[in-house]
């Protein structure tokens, strides 16, 4: 049974004034209950300048809409993201880009972001243009504890030079790094109480692998079910990988609308 926004504010200042007893990741303190109130109560404690943030997201599609509006309200500076791309120019890592907050993009796509393009090309922001599956698996292997691998992906273009290369099977390959973020910041459409995350088709994206390589993951979901709502079978990410949860209502604004013509 979901909860309302009511019932899940009365459930996270219950759990946190009676949670005397804390648990610690990497020295952040993390609450006993997992679910705040709010965008801007999950970051708490969390945002410096210069700081590493994983985004999930294809475009528009799930996108943590309300952690990217808070983070610009928090007024953090030189961010790197991780992400596939920058958003629109007023949605999105869009907000941030154009609010001069982001420093680093690690990205496969700029997109339909005319700020962003402008900044790029006038050297006011650094892009490192990555393929789109070795951004996948760069995050990943980051949850995975994998430091770094081969692909062939890139061999032969820009995204090689400077590279280690090797070959494998008479194929070659060059040298990745795993991608390690200090936060993750992801959308999903359900969770538990325990972080237990199912996604709504293809706005899972990137959200898993972005939720797997951050020290401390928030999941901004649409909805919070009860424990065991979920099926095991079903879940998509496990709780161990979120520390906070929030909710709260989303925009979900369509990036391309394309209706078909009338009869």
């Amino acid at each position: 049974m979901a909860m309302n926004a009511g019932e899940v504010a009365l459930h996270t200042v219950g759990e946190r004034v009676a949670g005397a007893n804390r648990a610690r990741t990497d020295g952040v303190t993390i609450p006993d209950s997992k679910v705040f109130s709010s965008a801007a109560a999950a970051l708490d404690g969390l945002l410096f300048d210069g700081m590493t943030i994983a985004a999930g997201g294809f475009g528009l599609c799930g996108l943590p809409e309300l952690l990217i509006a808070a983070i610009r309200d928090a007024g953090t500076l030189d961010i790197t993201f991780a992400s596939n791309n920058g958003g629109l120019d007023d949605f999105g890592l869009g907000l941030l880009i154009g609010n001069r907050q982001v420093k680093k993009m690690i990205s496969s796509y700029i997109g339909n972001n005319a700020e962003f393009m402008r900044q790029y090309l006038s050297g006011e922001i650094e892009v490192e243009f990555v393929p789109q599956g070795t951004l996948a698996e760069r995050m990943r292997a980051g949850g995975a504890g994998i430091p770094a691998f081969y692909t062939p992906t890139g061999v032969g273009t820009e995204i090689a030079e400077g590279k280690p290369h090797a070959e494998f099977g008479g194929r070659a390959c060059i040298l990745e790094h795993a991608i390690t973020a200090d936060l993750s910041i992801v959308k999903a459409w359900r969770a538990d109480p325990e972080g237990n995350l199912l996604f709504r088709r293809t706005a899972r994206n990137f959200n898993p692998l972005a939720a797997s390589c951050g020290r401390i993951c928030i999941a901004e979901v649409e909805e919070i079910v009860s424990a065991g709502e979920i099926d095991a079978d079903q879940v998509h990410l496990p709780g161990i990988f979120v520390q906070r949860i929030v909710t709260g209502l989303h925009e979900k604004p369509i990036e391309r609308l394309t209706l078909r013509e009338s009869d």
